[in-house]
């Protein structure tokens, strides 16, 4: 009887650690999937960020040299 149980535990714990491991292979997945689109997007708008950025940056300097 006390067999029976040790063995379904074991089993129930082996279950438990290959979902653990799919689990982390998901999230795995999707965190790369969002990298890529995130990389792709900056890529794709890096000179309309970099305008931007330029524009401010002058913008900045032109007040602070008429002060």
């Amino acid at each position: 009887m006390i067999n029976k149980v040790i063995i379904r535990a074991k089993s129930a714990l082996r279950r438990l650690k290959s979902k653990k491991g799919q689990t982390l292979v998901e999230y795995a997945l999707i965190l790369a999937f969002i990298s890529v689109v995130a990389i792709s997007v900056l890529i794709a708008l890096g000179n309309q960020i970099k305008g931007v950025f330029t524009t401010i940056s002058s913008q900045l300097s032109a007040a602070q040299t008429s002060h």
